[in-house]
């Protein structure tokens, strides 16, 4: 018989069985570096080194395309926001009222869609294959975090879950009470504040509880579930900072380095 304590889920491909641990600093190393630079050189190297990260995770295409369209969606709106509002330098290829578009413009707004592809997707695709109670027996078995916030913060991630069933039963009970056809922004507010406080009741009440059950104390806690770390999780950080490694020496190479709070190489 499984434990459903200590039982694992079984998840495909070589990255996802990794430890939380590993994927959380694998996607810190990976967006930290980049932050750095905006040019479309090291955006596009990383993004182009990120695909054999993206393959393996073990996240279904569905999936992948779902959770990330809204990365998709905001790396276009902030190239032409970019490109249309964004530093004039060089030739000046459109111009209307506060609009101007010019060949450093455009070279921005390409830096810029690259890179939100290059930090977002690593980020959200290793953080699908995350459990939240392996993440916190990682924080706190491994970083030696505070118990209390730990299971505080896997707490509060395990009713993040619950929201969009809160906002589904809010938006029936309206409907049911005769008040949906308020108009769409009062209607957005309302169930909106209702939301809120229906989230301070729950807090409150799971406070209350944990506190009950001893999670406040301050002696050494036991944990259902042993925090793993093995070789196959150090080649993952390691590979995860060669990313940027890689794509800022191939920037600072061919001089397209771009340092955000600088001058460029």
């Amino acid at each position: 018989m499984i434990d459903p304590l200590t039982a694992r889920v079984e998840r495909s491909g070589p990255i996802a069985p990794r430890s939380a641990l590993a994927k959380l600093a694998a996607a810190l190393l990976i967006a930290l570096p980049l932050v750095l630079t905006i040019d479309v050189v090291s955006a596009s190297v990383a993004l182009l080194l990120e695909i054999p990260l993206l393959l393996f995770a073990g996240v279904r295409a569905r999936e992948f395309w779902t959770r990330t369209a809204v990365l998709w969606i905001a790396a276009p709106l902030s190239a032409v926001t970019i490109a249309l509002y964004g530093a004039t330098s060089g030739a000046v290829h459109f111009e209307w009222l506060v609009m101007r578009v010019s060949d450093g413009s455009l070279a921005l707004a390409a830096a810029t869609a690259v890179r939100v592809l290059a930090i977002g997707l690593p980020a959200v695709v290793l953080f699908l294959t995350v459990d939240p109670t392996d993440l916190a027996d990682d924080l706190a078995q491994r970083l030696r975090l505070p118990s209390r916030f730990v299971v505080g913060a896997l707490a509060g991630m395990r009713m993040l879950g619950l929201l969009a069933d809160d906002w589904r039963a809010l938006g029936l009970a309206r409907r049911a009470r005769g008040v949906a056809d308020v108009g769409r922004i009062r209607r957005a507010f309302g169930m909106a504040f209702a939301l809120f406080v229906l989230a301070i009741r729950r807090g409150s009440s799971l406070a209350t509880a944990m506190e009950a059950r001893g999670f406040g104390g301050t002696g050494d806690r036991s944990w259902a579930r042993e925090s793993r770390w093995d070789a196959r999780d150090t080649t993952l950080v390691a590979l995860a900072a060669l990313i940027p490694a890689l794509a800022i020496a191939s920037a600072v190479v061919t001089g397209a380095w771009n340092f955000i709070l600088g001058p460029s190489v």
